[in-house]
C-alpha cells in the first residue's frame, strides 16, 4: 500500500464527481484519471465509498496535525468547536465543487445520504476530540449526531459563499452551533435525569421482611 496511490486516487475520484454525480462515476475512469492500472486501484480500495472515507480521515488528519489554538484551550466548547471546523472547511476548499456535487446526490439517494452519515459520523468524534469536548457514552454519541447536522448546514452555505472571508459561512456556523448546543443541553438534562428517575426504584424490605420496590 503506497500512500501516493491512494492520494492520487482519492484526488482523481474527486475531480470526476466535481464533474458529474457520484453514481456516475465509475472504477474505470477513476484509474485513468489517477494515471494508474485498475490493479493499482484494486490494491488500494474494494469500492468507491472506500475511496470517500479515505478522504474524510485524510482531511481529519490534516485538521487533527494542526492542533487546537492555545489562545481557545480555555474558551467554551462552542468557540473551539467553531475554530477546528472552520479550519475543516478550509482544508476542504480545494474540494468544493465535489462537496457539492455529493451533497445533491445524497438529496436524491437515500441509500448514499446514510452511506455519507456513517463516515461523517465518525470524522465528527474526531472533531469533537480536536475541541477537546467530551465523546464517551450516550452524550458523546448525541454530540457526534448533532456535529453531522451542524456540519451539514454550514457547508450547505460554505458551497455558495463567494466572499474570500467566508462571512455567511462563518455567521450559519455559529448560528448552528448555538442552536445545537441548546438542544443538547436539553438532551444531556434529559441524560441526568433517566437514571436519576431508574436509579430511584430499590428494592427495601418491608416491616414484615418481605421485598418491594421502592419508586
Amino acid at each position: 500500500m503506497t500512500d501516493g496511490n491512494r492520494d492520487r486516487i482519492i484526488d482523481a475520484f474527486l475531480a470526476l464527481v466535481a464533474e458529474k454525480p457520484v453514481e456516475k462515476v465509475g472504477v474505470a475512469e477513476i484509474a485513468e484519471r489517477a494515471a494508474l492500472t485498475l490493479v493499482d486501484l484494486r490494491r488500494e480500495f474494494g469500492t468507491t465509498m472506500e475511496i470517500l472515507a479515505a478522504f474524510s480521515a485524510r482531511t481529519d488528519e490534516k485538521v487533527l496535525a494542526e492542533g487546537l489554538d492555545a489562545e481557545l484551550a480555555e474558551a467554551p466548547a462552542r468557540e473551539r468547536l467553531f475554530d477546528v471546523l472552520m479550519r475543516r472547511i478550509e482544508v476542504l476548499k480545494p474540494h468544493r465543487e465535489a462537496i457539492r456535487s455529493l451533497a445533491r446526490s445524497a438529496r436524491l439517494d437515500p441509500p448514499l445520504a446514510l452511506a455519507l452519515n456513517g463516515i461523517a459520523l465518525r470524522s465528527a468524534g474526531w472533531m469533537l476530540a480536536a475541541a477537546k469536548v467530551e465523546t464517551g457514552g450516550l452524550q458523546g454519541c448525541a454530540r457526534a449526531q448533532g456535529l453531522v447536522y451542524v456540519m451539514a448546514r454550514a457547508y450547505r452555505v460554505w458551497v455558495d459563499d463567494e466572499d474570500a472571508g467566508l462571512a455567511r459561512t462563518m455567521a450559519a456556523l455559529d448560528r448552528e452551533l448555538a442552536n445545537g448546543e441548546r438542544a443538547l443541553n436539553l438532551f444531556d438534562g434529559l441524560c441526568r435525569f433517566v437514571p436519576r428517575f431508574g436509579g430511584g426504584r430499590r428494592r427495601r424490605r418491608t416491616e414484615s421482611g418481605d421485598e418491594t420496590i421502592a419508586a
